[in-house]
């Protein structure tokens, strides 16, 4: 499958998969210093094959290696760098974070605790420095294993930015801009030798993009003294940065308003929560016009991301995913509920130019997901309903 066809696909997925059984005890046995690296590196290439057979099965025409080398979609770029402030013992984090449990309410974290750089929002003690490509790695195990295409997701400079701690950090950068800059170059380096090894697919994971419509999210940003609307336009700059002369590549963006998700104890269902609200509109024409990637993966399952008129502002030559099925809600859609969400968008953008996802990743820093069984059946609702609609 040509650059070409990948730009036209009407079915797609975010990345990240829900781990089985086995690979969480694995990660879990590594972090606590009770397994070597060998041992977590055999259990998530067991995991990796089973899950791209399973994706091939499932008639997903391009497939992922469900994240399963990452504790976090964020490590896409933080374990590839050495220069961030970070505990050395960072690994332990994720057992003991304190987060907001209550289902069906604003998930927050205490960002300025001691943990992971980008999960936490760290500083810098030196100049970052290319140390590794993760998103390489991960990409030459799948493609051994994989006969569809397979897609790899890398963090934009969008959420690396907003978790950079620039103010205590300006004695090796001299502001957003310089880090940025330095970010889009590190970044360049890791998508050419992705581009390199033959990847078609790169998916640029930009879930912050929805800070810029979320009031709470303003507000932290203007506390900092920062402006938002500048955080806005550098951000566009620099993912168009990014890309720019990968030809024969189908560049995709991620936008949603954060994963979070708990049980409910009166039901024992997982039932979501969130980081950010607030519809499109504002930021829309933008956003739209402004990026240049070809796909465009928006979060649509709930209430928070308003209508969706906002899409008559997306130009021609691109492709709209809508995230319509939930990764964090135990209920099921049904192929015609999802028939009839596609068809209320098409009235604002032709369906050749939309196409359907879950609207986030099935993955996740916490051990609160759906079971692997709801995530294949709600991927399977996903490909008879693209059947239906585009035959």
């Amino acid at each position: 499958m040509n650059s070409s066809d990948l730009n036209k696909l009407h079915i797609d997925h975010i990345g990240s998969l829900v781990r089985p059984a086995k690979l969480k005890e694995a990660f879990a046995r590594h972090d606590r210093k009770q397994a070597p690296d060998q041992d977590l590196k055999k259990a998530q290439d067991d995991a990796i094959c089973e899950v791209i057979q399973k994706q091939e099965e499932q008639g997903l025409p391009v497939v992922t290696d469900g994240e399963f080398r990452r504790h976090n979609f964020q490590e896409s770029f933080s374990e590839c760098v050495t220069g961030f402030d970070v505990p050395k013992d960072v690994s332990r984090y994720y057992e003991k974070r304190n987060v907001n449990e209550n289902p069906l309410e604003r998930a927050e974290q205490d960002f300025d605790e001691a943990g992971p750089a980008i999960v936490t929002r760290r500083g810098t003690v030196e100049r970052l420095k290319l140390v590794r490509n993760l998103p390489l790695e991960e990409f030459r195990f799948a493609q051994t294993v994989a006969t569809a295409p397979v897609k790899v997701t890398v963090l934009g400079p969008d959420r690396i930015a907003q978790r950079f701690k620039w103010e205590i950090s300006l004695s090796v950068y001299q502001g957003l801009d310089d880090f940025v800059d330095h970010v889009v170059q590190i970044e360049r380096q890791i998508i050419a030798e992705l581009v390199n090894a033959g990847c078609k697919y790169i998916q640029i994971d930009a879930p912050g993009y929805t800070a810029y419509v979320d009031k709470i999210s303003l507000q932290r940003m203007r506390s900092r003294g920062e402006d938002p609307e500048q955080n806005f336009q550098r951000s566009i700059e620099a993912d168009n940065a990014l890309i720019d002369g990968f030809s024969g590549v189908t560049f995709g963006i991620h936008i949603c308003r954060g994963n979070a998700r708990t049980i409910d104890p009166k039901t024992g269902k997982l039932v979501p929560q969130w980081h950010r609200e607030g519809s499109y509109d504002a930021i829309a024409e933008k956003l739209f016009n402004s990026l240049k990637h070809h796909r465009i993966l928006l979060e649509y399952d709930s209430e928070r991301a308003g209508g969706f008129e906002p899409l008559r502002l997306v130009p021609k030559d691109k492709i709209i995913v809508l995230g319509l099925v939930s990764t964090k809600n135990s209920g099921m859609e049904s192929v015609d509920d999802l028939k009839r969400r596609m068809d209320q968008a098409s009235k604002f953008l032709p369906l050749d130019q939309l196409a359907l996802s879950p609207q986030c990743g099935f993955g996740g820093i916490d051990s609160k997901v759906l079971s692997e069984n709801e995530m294949w059946q709600k991927l399977a609702t996903i490909v008879r309903t693209a059947e239906q609609i585009w035959r």
